[in-house]
């Protein structure tokens, strides 16, 4: 304290568990900032095993920043000594984080008093610390095939307003998706947009925080950030950084299994990411699978760059091969002159379940967005003995990242073919009418308007009777449940005169 007050600097120690001093840092008068740390956390319950000591001029105690650094670091402890004058002479004030609590505090304080009085066993109390963190974090890890923990940010946009709810239960179910348990929901309504954070600075270090105490190592945004914010918000954290497109592109890539599939996915990937490769930074090294240590340089990054633009023309050239085998035998079909069906609708609203009931076939079905990403191709015959081919395509969701919809052209391509559009709605979706629309505008985006639609509810065991009456009335439509089995006598039938209907039109 006395170099600290005729320096009229801040001094502050960064201390090990072993007693070691690793850093000593000199600050101005006011404030003191802690360098890059070279020791890290060694799971998600530790902390990162250094404590912070250092020095107060003008009587204060610990500050926001002090307490920021603590959160954001996670270290095992901040303190600072400072000038209490008078008869209380030199004090020491310290905090330390504290687990997930009704009161939403992230930190609690020893009560200050005077550095000779200060009597802990550091070790005993770090130690017990972090046993309360795991048994606390312990009860958030629930999935056992992939460790992910993330925390969302859903973001009204001004001017744009969503159903709040809606979205963040389809962003909770994405996560559950791509193997990561949501651990909280954090909504934002800036009043402007931040360039650099989206929702400004404080609020992410906020959100961090409340990351840390949960446990959390996965920032989810539902609104697409650009590379600079993805820079910014990795520079505030540790965790890893992604918005919803690149979530999604996480969900296609696991889901993906076929020769055709995986290339349709790695190309949405790297049209996603090299825009992106431009900074030195985490962040990118992150958005490309791996996390921590430094940016590539820039004379690896333009090797990067290169690699992946030669990599794109690559599974360019083989989707263009793919596009000819399979136009080959669309030619077959359309020269049988058998009606096409294609199953089209939102994401996980039962299309792959309702082809196996109508087809007798074992499509993989799962309870989960995007769980079928290869077009399926079947074969029935309806009461009166005539055939149609039967088609489904990968699901559609609200702002489908464009990257997707360039890459799976080639799959959904089939839809030119089919004389009558199936579009299957989960009557269940609290969203329905949204759900709706934004499968009718991927439709339309295709050129696919003048294209019959029959419109299909299914999932009518999870509503009342009286709603779905009330929904077939208002849309002219069939409803169903795959799942009990009812009312598919009723969906053939509709089908059956729906293909006799357009075979009459076109002649």
């Amino acid at each position: 304290m006395d170099i600290s007050k005729e320096t009229s600097r801040q001094i502050g120690l960064i201390i090990n568990r072993r007693g070691l001093v690793e850093y000593v840092i000199v600050g101005d008068n006011r404030r003191i900032e802690i360098p890059p740390l070279s020791t890290e956390r060694t799971g998600r319950a530790r902390f990162r095993g250094v404590r912070f000591i250092h020095t107060h001029l003008r009587g204060e105690l610990l500050s926001r920043e002090d307490l920021t650094d603590l959160a954001l670091l996670q270290l095992d402890l901040v303190a600072c000594i400072t000038d209490m004058r008078g008869e209380r002479g030199e004090a020491i004030h310290a905090g330390y984080l504290i687990p997930e609590n009704r009161e939403g505090r992230t930190w609690d304080f020893m009560e200050p008093g005077p550095v000779s009085e200060m009597d802990l066993d550091f070790t005993e109390f770090i130690t017990e610390l972090e046993n309360e963190f795991v048994r606390e974090r312990g009860r958030f890890y629930v999935t056992k095939d992939r460790h992910d923990r993330c925390v969302i940010v859903s973001v009204v946009i001004p001017g744009r307003e969503k159903n709040v709810d809606d979205y963040t239960a389809e962003m909770r179910d994405l996560c559950y998706s791509a193997g990561i348990t949501a651990l909280d929901t954090v909504v934002q309504r800036p009043k402007e947009l931040h360039p650099r954070y989206l929702i400004g600075r404080g609020k992410v270090e906020e959100i961090v925080m409340k990351c840390q105490q949960l446990g959390a190592d996965l920032l989810v945004f539902d609104e697409e950030l650009t590379p600079g914010q993805i820079k910014n918000i990795s520079e505030i954290t540790e965790l890893k950084v992604i918005d919803r497109n690149q979530l999604i592109l996480d969900i296609f890539a696991g889901r993906a299994n076929t020769t055709e599939s995986k290339i349709q996915v790695e190309l949405a990937q790297l049209r996603y990411i090299l825009p992106r490769l431009t900074e030195k930074s985490t962040a990118f090294s992150r958005l490309m699978g791996g996390i921590g240590g430094r940016g590539p340089g820039e004379q690896k990054l333009e090797v990067d760059r290169r690699r992946i633009r030669d990599r794109i023309a690559f599974l360019e050239r083989r989707l263009t091969e793919i596009r000819k085998v399979r136009e080959k035998k669309r030619e077959r079909r359309r020269a049988s002159s058998i009606p096409i069906v294609s199953i089209v609708g939102y994401t996980n609203s039962g299309k792959s379940t309702l082809l196996n009931l109508l087809t007798k076939s074992r499509v993989e079905v799962e309870d989960k967005p995007f769980s079928t990403l290869n077009p399926t191709t079947r074969m029935i015959k309806y009461p009166e003995r005539k055939r149609i081919i039967l088609t489904d395509t990968v699901g559609f969701i609200t702002r489908l990242p464009e990257v997707l919809l360039r890459a799976f052209m080639a799959t959904l391509e089939e839809l030119e073919d089919a004389h009558i559009l199936l579009h299957l709605v989960d009557i269940s979706a609290p969203d329905l009418e949204d759900r709706i629309a934004s499968v009718e505008n991927v439709i339309d985006g295709l050129n696919l308007t003048a294209k019959r639609r029959l419109i299909v509810f299914n999932k009518t065991d999870r509503v009342d009777p009286a709603v779905v009456a009330n929904v077939e009335r208002r849309y002219d439509a069939v409803s169903i449940s795959s799942l009990k089995k009812q009312g598919i006598d009723r969906l053939i039938a509709a089908i059956e005169t729906a293909v006799d209907t357009e075979s009459l039109a076109a002649n």
